[in-house]
């Protein structure tokens, strides 16, 4: 490999935030945990196959067109001036072409379950393509973010459930309600742990004249992210109770409660270390609840 196509696959690299995989752990584990659920177990290597790749190359792709739509306010924020797109380093052209690619892989990969699933695929990737924009305009932007990151769960039970018939009953009846009830606990989750994100940008997003749910709930951003923290653990674990068969799923629970607490004391001061840590560590939050769900069946 030549040294430029070396410099360029690292910026490649960059670009889709490889050397940092908390964003996509993220999106991990609870769209595995309703795989999980929905199959009433081991869901079978190919489609745990297509969700663990089918992920990790979203969230990619969702990374590129992000960059590309906060590049003019990228460069003003301390942490994410050094961005490829942002810098100059990639290219806009550059950027959405690597994203297509991935988006169009992540599909191929869609492609290999069935017709409701596929037909969910084109409302998933509407949602992702909406949120770069939503911080424009929507106070609470994290809620649509929230809906992109938690769209896995009826992704998954309708890649279990689903039928190879393309119909507005086939693809309602592909997701249960309980698919349902698990997007909007782990909306509750994205909420809690993106404001803590948010937190930390916050006083570069205000001069900018950005819209994140840590300005929109001022001093109440603490206690608030504290209430989404126990009402997503509370949906799941009602979710979770008519079909939970061993009571590890709450310990499960339990242990994620302890690191909510931690958390918090991350948090509280409001230091952009802190608020930053502690993001960075959810992603052991959602593996701990998935374990749970594993454990259960």
């Amino acid at each position: 490999m030549s040294d430029h196509l070396k410099i360029r696959l690292r910026l490649y690299l960059d670009l889709i935030r490889w050397s940092r995989p908390a964003g996509w752990l993220l999106l991990l584990w609870p769209t595995l945990s309703a795989l999980w659920i929905a199959a009433q177990g081991f869901p079978g290597w190919h489609l745990l196959t297509v969700f663990t790749l089918g992920t990790i190359l979203m969230r990619s792709a969702g990374c590129c067109i992000n960059d590309v739509a906060d590049r003019d306010f990228d460069r003003h924020v301390k942490r994410t001036a050094a961005r490829p797109v942002t810098t100059g380093a990639v290219s806009v052209k550059e950027a959405l072409g690597v994203g297509a690619v991935l988006a169009l892989l992540a599909f191929a990969l869609v492609l290999t379950t069935n017709a409701t699933t596929i037909a969910w695929s084109f409302v998933a990737l509407a949602v992702t393509l909406l949120y770069p924009y939503a911080k424009r305009v929507v106070s609470m932007p994290q809620a649509v973010l929230g809906v992109a990151f938690s769209f896995g769960s009826p992704m998954a039970f309708s890649a279990v459930l689903g039928q190879d018939e393309f119909s507005v009953q086939a693809l309602l009846a592909s997701v249960p309600g309980r698919a349902w009830v698990l997007l909007l606990g782990n909306l509750f989750w994205v909420l809690a742990y993106d404001t803590e994100y948010a937190m930390v940008d916050r006083d570069d997003d205000l001069r900018l004249g950005m819209k994140t749910s840590a300005i929109t709930l001022g001093a109440w951003d603490v206690p608030v992210v504290m209430l989404c923290y126990g009402i997503y653990m509370l949906i799941w674990a009602l979710a979770f109770t008519s079909i939970a068969r061993e009571a590890l799923f709450f310990i499960a629970l339990l242990v994620a409660l302890g690191q909510v607490i931690w958390h918090y004391t991350l948090i509280r001061a409001r230091t952009r270390e802190g608020c930053f840590k502690a993001f960075r560590l959810n992603h052991w939050l959602g593996f701990t609840v998935f374990l749970g769900v594993v454990s259960s069946f």
